[in-house]
């Protein structure tokens, strides 16, 4: 039974966007935490890993071609070292949530997850939202801090006590995302 999922939000991105230049200052500073933790997700049996990335439109793109669009864009030494490993769940979403229209309550539902592990961007954005989803849920959750960008410092911050408060997110680091 898999007890953890490792949930990495939309870090498959071009950075072609409004807000891109201010995202791209903070997701610089969460690159090689996150690629720890997938590394660590990776080595550990009660962990899924599962990406779920907004696919910016384009209804008939695959994994693929999200992850050659990203590489492609302003940013590729961002996204580089947080490419999906073969294997692992991919989900393409088209909303904040990564449960909105996206099959991942059915996957963590079937391996028996308890708690959701969510990291990746934008912290008062898809991850709040994803965040309120998994409580709805009765989803444990865990945010790793290092491991989330924010667009917006204030906003970001409040996003984190958001979920801390109101639905019991544990906040955590990297290298302690797994213990406890």
């Amino acid at each position: 039974m898999t007890t953890f999922a490792l949930v990495v939000i939309d870090m498959l991105n071009p950075y072609d966007h409004q807000d891109a230049e201010p995202l791209a200052e903070k997701a610089a500073a969460i690159v090689d935490p996150l690629a720890e933790l997938i590394a660590s997700a990776e080595e550990r049996d009660d962990v899924e890993l599962v990406y779920v990335n907004d696919n910016y439109g384009d209804f008939a793109a695959d994994r693929r071609e999200i992850e050659e669009r990203a590489l492609k864009g302003r940013r590729p030494d961002l996204v580089r070292p947080v490419l999906p490993p073969p294997g692992c769940a991919f989900l393409p979403k088209v909303r904040h949530s990564v449960f909105f229209g996206t099959p991942l309550e059915y996957l963590l539902s079937r391996l028996g997850v308890r708690t959701v592990v969510l990291a990746g961007q934008v912290t008062e954005q898809c991850v709040l939202y994803s965040a309120l989803d998994a409580y709805v849920r009765k989803y444990d959750l865990t945010v790793p801090t290092d491991c989330v960008a924010a667009i917006h410092d204030d906003l970001g911050e409040a996003a984190l006590r958001m979920m801390e408060r109101n639905m019991s997110a544990r906040l955590t680091t990297a290298r302690e995302c797994f213990s406890g």
